[in-house]
């Protein structure tokens, strides 16, 4: 039987389309089903894409933006009526933005905040988000960090109580179509590679150096084709890019069939400057998918030697890992093996689900 905490816990995050609001939604759908009450804040979009009231809880609209604006102040009253609404034990925020907003809304109740993402803002912006740490990291009950460094950038900042909280991905559906079908939606030629990318169209992803890289690579025969699927503020800059370079690279916007492309691709493609627990890796070991990525936060230690590493910002280490994947069906095939074995290391859903529980018995114990 399980006996575990079963509070009411409000779960708060900022604008988002990827990882940080399908880890959300995980978190509401298994602490809904261990008996938990659960409230969702955040901005109405969020529910509309991850279905946090079709998973059983009750959501509240509270608008945080991405970026941090005169419109917080808004933010904060919209969350301080939402979490007075109903009776809550303890705030759970995602994200440095939705930390900021609920440290300063002040709940009366213990904060945990989960980091999610590295700031690599520079100059004044930089300045800007480093003081934004400072205050979450020194305003929450218990800080929780995707990955080992953010555990450690969180108790340079002062902290109180910081430690490790990975981050699971969600179980992967199965895959609805053929491999063939998948090829033939983007009119590949016979033996044609498909490269797969997935993830939020921003700077930090440097989808601009899989461009410059795929531009080289229409002098190999057949000609690999580039796919990346998902959207964002860059989308315009990637796009102008990739028609002046003349790359076989194409942006396919947010798509809900990740497995089905995985499972036409025959590399899958990391180039971000900086990842926690990056949701697209993990989809592609389970895939079985070779992987190539680069050594970044936590993408070292959540991929073992189940990918290909190659240093950040480096078309041309990119380049040389993509040909020598491509030439050698053999080397594919082992990581394409040694992907699902890794996978099988990492916790489940329902693992994050208890140590999430475990935290939320900790905290409200002291009170």
């Amino acid at each position: 039987m399980d006996d575990g905490w079963r509070g009411s816990v409000a779960l708060v995050l900022a604008s988002s389309t990827g990882g940080i609001g399908q880890h959300v939604a995980s978190l509401a759908r298994g602490l809904v089903a261990a008996g938990c009450e659960v409230l969702v804040c955040g901005p109405a979009a969020t529910d509309d894409l991850f279905g946090f009231s079709a998973a059983g809880a009750t959501f509240a609209a509270v608008e945080i933006p991405a970026n941090p604006g005169a419109q917080d102040a808004g933010a904060v009253r919209q969350l301080r009526a939402a979490l007075a609404s109903r009776p809550v034990d303890v705030v759970h925020a995602h994200g440095l933005r939705a930390g900021l907003v609920a440290g300063l809304a002040r709940p009366g109740v213990p904060l945990i905040v989960t980091w999610h993402n590295s700031v690599l803002a520079k100059g004044l912006r930089g300045q800007a988000s480093a003081l934004v740490e400072r205050v979450v990291a020194r305003s929450a009950t218990l800080t929780l960090g995707a990955s080992d460094d953010l555990v450690a950038r969180a108790r340079t900042l002062g902290a109180r109580n910081a430690r490790l909280g990975e981050v699971a991905a969600p179980t992967p559906a199965a895959p609805k179509r053929t491999r063939a079908a998948v090829r033939a939606e983007f009119r590949l030629a016979p033996g044609a590679p498909l490269i797969l990318s997935v993830g939020r169209l921003h700077p930090q992803k440097r989808y601009d150096l899989l461009i410059e890289a795929s531009a080289r690579w229409r002098q190999l025969t057949p000609v690999p084709v580039v796919v990346v699927a998902g959207s964002g503020p860059s989308y315009m800059s990637l796009a102008q890019q990739s028609s002046e370079r003349h790359a076989p690279f194409h942006l396919l916007g947010r798509r809900s069939d990740v497995p089905d492309l995985l499972g036409g691709a025959d590399l899958a493609v990391v180039t971000s400057d900086w990842e926690a627990r990056q949701l697209f890796a993990q989809e592609a070991l389970t895939a079985g998918t070779p992987l190539i990525a680069t050594a970044v936060g936590g993408v070292p230690g959540l991929v073992g030697d189940a990918a290909l590493l190659i240093p950040p910002g480096d078309v041309d280490a990119l380049d040389k890992a993509v040909r020598r994947m491509l030439a050698d069906p053999q080397l594919r095939a082992d990581y394409a093996v040694r992907g699902p074995v890794q996978a099988a290391t990492w916790p489940t859903e329902e693992q994050t689900v208890s140590a999430v529980r475990a935290a939320y018995a900790e905290v409200t114990a002291r009170v």
